[in-house]
């Protein structure tokens, strides 16, 4: 269906889907999104980015993009490069700062040179972990280049042995010293670090936690002493600067109560959050004031090139 020629607002394709482990919560942000841009007054169009993307995009035409992939190929500077080749404004971070967030290893380095803190940790061969002990339990092994706690092992004090990787995880993983105590996180939107919220689960913070129904209780603000809240605001904040972030990202961070600010340490950070209202960085925005419809809208008047 064509647009009339008194509709003056931009049109925006809404990236969503796509081929990564994490294309079905894509697909729940992105149907989110459009739905939100539409109620915002845009002309949107949904593209499930598939391997004919380019073509599809000079196709549709858009005047930007709003990117609501997530995973590999969305969310690690693959679809961003193809943006800035064709053009096309889009949201969220560019192609330096996708790449750089996407890979723990590469992320783990800024944040030390940064002065933020992190736990130990290296990479190894997945062979390599399936054989030995990389570090002394208890620790964590996950891939280096994925989100969404996709493919996380926890190696308790307890365990007999190595960690028996299932055989589709990557051949080089992140092995890091296991953090004890609560999950927490803080959104960055524009220059400005939102709140904090206090992620409880019964268990590990996992896929099926953050993600099913029930799965993880979100308090915001967090209950936390002024000076664990404010570290966590400023460190965000340093994440995202540090990392070159635009547009919107989320730090999530472990924190171990009986240590104080010391026992504060960083996991990563998201370049692109899930975007459901009840997702982390949109629920913080509502609690700041920015309804989903708003911040929807704000990336859009954010979008450019160059990123």
């Amino acid at each position: 269906m064509g647009r009339s020629s008194s509709d003056t607002s931009p049109h925006v394709v809404v990236l969503l889907g796509g081929p990564s482990v994490e294309r079905e919560v894509s697909l729940v942000s992105g149907r989110e999104c459009v739905a939100a841009l539409r109620g915002e007054g845009f002309h949107v169009t949904e593209v499930d980015a598939g391997p004919d993307l380019a073509q599809v995009l000079q196709s549709v035409k858009p005047d930007v993009v709003f990117n609501a992939l997530h995973g590999r190929w969305g969310e690690d500077g693959c679809v961003q490069g193809l943006l800035e080749w064709l053009r096309i404004p889009y949201t969220h971070s560019g192609v330096l700062a996708s790449a750089l967030a996407m890979d723990k290893e590469k992320t783990k380095t800024a944040y030390r040179q940064a002065g933020l803190p992190v736990v130990e940790s290296c990479l190894a061969s997945s062979s390599e972990v399936r054989t030995r002990h990389v570090l002394p339990p208890p620790y964590v092994v996950k891939p280096n280049n994925e989100g969404s706690s996709v493919g996380v092992y926890i190696v308790h004090e307890s365990a007999n042995g190595p960690p028996q990787l299932s055989e589709d995880m990557p051949e080089l993983v992140m092995v890091e010293a296991y953090a004890r105590g609560r999950e927490m996180t803080t959104s960055v939107i524009g220059d400005r670090a939102l709140t904090v919220t206090d992620i409880l689960t019964d268990g590990w913070y996992d896929y099926d936690a953050k993600y099913k129904t029930g799965g993880s209780r979100h308090v915001l603000p967090a209950d936390v002493p002024t000076e664990i809240f404010d570290a966590c605001m400023d460190y965000a904040l340093r994440a995202h600067r540090v990392l070159g972030c635009r547009g919107l990202s989320r730090t999530d961070f472990r924190w171990d109560e009986s240590r104080g600010l010391a026992g504060l340490i960083l996991l990563e950070t998201n370049t692109q959050p899930g975007m459901t209202p009840t997702s982390l960085s949109p629920e913080q925005a509502i609690h700041c004031g920015m309804s989903f419809g708003k911040l929807c809208r704000w990336l859009i008047e954010d979008a450019s090139c160059n990123r």
